[in-house]
């Protein structure tokens, strides 16, 4: 059997054009006498995609991840045939639904019903067979009080649901879907995501869904794939891939940025670990470190905190720091600060670091960092009676701040 979709030597380039100014007449014509005695000024360029190859066969639900820019939408747009590549080839086997932007597909002027008949007409299917599935896509959308209303009236919430329900119940044998579901709400999410992998089990129909929820790709799929500054870096299981992908970018177990002049920040952090590096022993002592920059005099509202996550984005253990209840970083200066678990009882696998610095007043945010990667294992223990995969930990001493003095 052929793949659904056959990708070979692709790559796509851009021209980076800055916006123009404004300029009058005169300065038109005179531009236009430069032009003709001056040679043309090269424009800078980039490659979004460059030399990927993949082969994607039917049925199988494949996960796109990496970090922002790394070319994820620009394979789906190629794939849906929006924009052309620069070099190589797309052999895509089959009919495509494509949900990348809200709305995308659709006209603001018409209503929900008409513009179901409208995606399905795009997608090559006659009348009868959109009016078999009408009741269905309505249904699933949720929207059927207002499908007669037109489109422009939709909340972008609305026009996720009746997009999705579109491209899931027209019959594509391709389903592509980008980073919209994070439009929803959860439930819905979690409709989308049931819905996706009924269409792929019983139906045989391919996905490439692309996330930064890692949870909801763990989940969905089976495969997936990594790119990162256009190129493709791995692709294999998808339990493998994710490791990988939290491996490469988050692979030291120390952080550290320049201090800010203006506004506190988190300059450094890191953590020590039972075994040293990035190898921690399951019920061992874990510190972390931190050293806090505050540019400000007798500053009284920092607020810090920090996340464990796992290898599917998910936080599995919250700390914060609050300044009502334990004043810290309030003189100009450098501070450093500590959290100690006694016994930190986290199952095996990857996790890392997420970092928050904020002002508990006005709420402004400070800093998001995620950082520090370190590995769990279950070293030299005896595994008990019921097993080591009942949720993500034991029970957990609760730990502790230590605040250090200001420099």
């Amino acid at each position: 059997m052929k793949p659904a979709i056959d990708i070979r030597n692709l790559g796509k380039q851009y021209e980076l054009n800055e916006s123009a100014p404004y300029v009058a007449l005169r300065d038109i014509l005179s531009q236009s006498v430069k032009k003709v005695f001056s040679p043309a000024a090269k424009k800078e360029k980039f490659w979004a995609l460059r030399d990927i190859d993949l082969r994607i066969e039917p049925g199988e639900r494949v996960g796109i991840i990496g970090r922002n820019g790394a070319g994820k939408s620009t394979l789906l747009k190629i794939i849906s045939r929006i924009t052309p590549p620069t070099t190589g080839e797309a052999f895509i086997r089959g009919r495509v639904g494509s949900l990348l932007e809200v709305g995308t597909g659709f006209h603001p002027e018409l209503t929900g019903r008409e513009n179901i008949y409208l995606n399905g007409s795009i997608l090559g299917l006659k009348k009868a067979e959109i009016t078999r599935q009408l009741d269905a896509i309505i249904d699933f959308s949720g929207v059927e009080k207002f499908i007669d209303t037109p489109l422009k009236h939709y909340s972008s919430g609305m026009q996720l649901r009746l997009a999705f329900s579109v491209a899931a119940h027209l019959e594509p044998e391709i389903l592509l879907i980008d980073e919209v579901l994070a439009v929803g709400d959860l439930e819905f999410q979690k409709k989308c995501l049931g819905k996706m992998e009924e269409v792929s089990k019983i139906h045989g129909r391919t996905i490439l869904f692309v996330s930064h929820d890692l949870g909801a790709v763990s989940t969905l799929t089976n495969k997936s794939i990594l790119l990162d500054k256009g190129q493709l870096l791995d692709a294999g299981p998808t339990a493998a891939v994710i490791n990988n992908y939290t491996a490469l970018f988050l692979n030291s177990t120390k952080f550290e940025t320049a201090a800010d002049t203006n506004k506190p920040c988190i300059t450094s952090v890191s953590i020590c670990t039972s075994e040293g590096g990035t190898l921690h022993k399951h019920g061992s002592p874990l510190q972390i470190h931190f050293r806090l920059h505050n540019p400000l005099e007798n500053y009284q509202h920092l607020a810090m905190s920090f996340q464990i996550i796992n290898n599917r984005d998910n936080p599995v253990i919250y700390k914060w720091l609050f300044d009502k209840e334990q004043p810290f970083g309030r003189a100009k200066g450098n501070h450093d600060i500590q959290f100690d678990f006694p016994e930190l009882k986290l199952y095996k696998g990857n996790y890392h670091l997420r970092i928050h610095l904020a002002d508990s007043k006005t709420r402004e945010k400070f800093q998001q960092t995620d950082c520090c990667h370190f590995q769990v294992e279950m070293i030299n223990l005896p595994e008990p009676e019921w097993g080591w995969n009942d949720g993500v930990c034991q029970y957990m001493e609760t730990g502790e701040w230590k605040i250090g003095n200001n420099e």
